[in-house]
């Protein structure tokens, strides 16, 4: 966490007012709920009355998936499809399946090219073999897994040619590039708290004015009638203040970590000469702090277990889906074959970072990647 944003939670630890109460405490509980709110809202480009604070990131994306498709067909009964991205966060996913499985919603992933790029014809083609008229179409700003950055103003656009939603994810890419909801023509845009140096547990929809999805929770009528439960107002100001930084210094930030990024890819391609840079290329396509490889003859959880016991913390996939004994749908929707995608790591550099954690990783990588690739031989025998 950024230590300004530790400094906001903390002192709204200290009090107990309820923001939708009347009394005293409840009204200064309000006011900082709203300060935080109007932060978020001039940081990303959208009115305070967008933002719809939540749990994080993965209820701000069912709360769109899911209410914005209810509400479509709810609006007009042919409208039963519903399009999303094949590299989505399972975040996304699982509520697609959802749709189809118990709402019995159309739905279509949609493909992406070899860089994990969800490509604007590829869009359209979805479109044209829906069966039934479009209701909602998600594809995530920026992959969470190799950084790749789709072009989502042209995406959203195309969508609304047929008169369907558009959401994405922007969970990775605040902070990271430029973001703005209403210059990206969004319906509906998802973020988290915990990407931009705020606290886990606290995220938002940012979520036109004039929308009124179906809400995920009943109860209270707070966050518009959108998203009812009494709010984390310690948390909110924590967020509030992170992502007012995270934009603030995103430029200045990005030079320095796409510095690193850099620093990083070519380090690992001089020590291991073997290692295939998956995503996109350096460069503007790419997310500032991502790098993501494939370490042939490798299994990708050795590879970060012997790197973890040397120091260096990487992952193999998102962090949600750590463990599970399986290929990274990302890797495999972009092509890679089983083996491949099983023996990937994602770097990840944020605003902490520096090059002495890029030469640590590079020192410790060629005995890491000796051992696992000579465990996976033995493995195999």
């Amino acid at each position: 966490m950024h230590p300004a944003a530790i400094e906001a939670m903390t002192e709204q630890l200290h009090h107990t007012g309820n923001a939708s109460s009347l009394h005293t405490s409840g009204r200064t509980a309000r006011r900082v709920v709203e300060a935080a709110r109007e932060r978020v809202a001039s940081a990303l480009g959208c009115r305070p009355g967008e933002v719809i604070f939540t749990s994080g990131g993965t209820e701000a994306d069912n709360l769109a998936v899911k209410g914005l498709a209810w509400l479509a067909r709810k609006t007009d009964a042919e409208r039963n499809g519903v399009i999303g991205g094949s590299i989505e966060h399972h975040a996304v996913l699982d509520p697609l399946k959802w749709l189809a499985e118990h709402e019995h919603f159309d739905v279509t992933l949609v493909p992406v090219d070899d860089y994990a790029v969800v490509q604007p014809d590829a869009l359209r083609a979805a479109i044209a073999g829906e069966a039934t008229s479009l209701a909602l179409a998600t594809i995530m700003f920026a992959n969470n897994e190799v950084g790749s950055i789709s072009p989502i103003a042209e995406l959203a656009a195309i969508t609304h040619e047929v008169g369907g939603f558009f959401h994405t994810d922007a969970v990775q890419a605040v902070g990271q590039i430029h973001v703005d909801f209403a210059g990206s023509d969004v319906d509906a845009m998802s973020i988290s708290g915990h990407k931009v140096g705020g606290p886990q547990g606290v995220g938002a929809l940012l979520l036109r004015r004039d929308l009124k999805p179906e809400p995920l929770l009943h109860g209270g009528g707070q966050e518009r009638d959108v998203r009812s439960g009494t709010l984390d107002v310690a948390s909110i100001a924590g967020f509030g203040v992170a992502v007012e930084i995270a934009v603030r210094e995103q430029v200045e930030r990005a030079a320095r970590i796409s510095s690193l990024r850099d620093s990083l890819i070519e380090g690992v391609l001089t020590v291991v000469p073997t290692a295939v840079l998956n995503g996109a290329p350096q460069g503007p396509g790419r997310l500032p702090g991502n790098a993501h490889f494939s370490f042939p003859g490798c299994e990708g959880d050795a590879l970060l277990m012997l790197l973890d016991a040397a120091g260096v913390e990487v992952s193999t996939g998102s962090a949600c889906t750590a463990g599970v004994p399986q290929a990274s749908h990302v890797l495999v929707a972009m092509g890679a074959d089983d083996k491949t995608a099983r023996g990937s790591l994602r770097f990840s550099l944020g605003y902490t970072s520096t090059q002495d954690d890029v030469d640590a990783l590079i020192a410790a990588l060629p005995a890491v990647v000796d051992r696992a690739r000579r465990a996976g031989l033995v493995g195999a025998r």
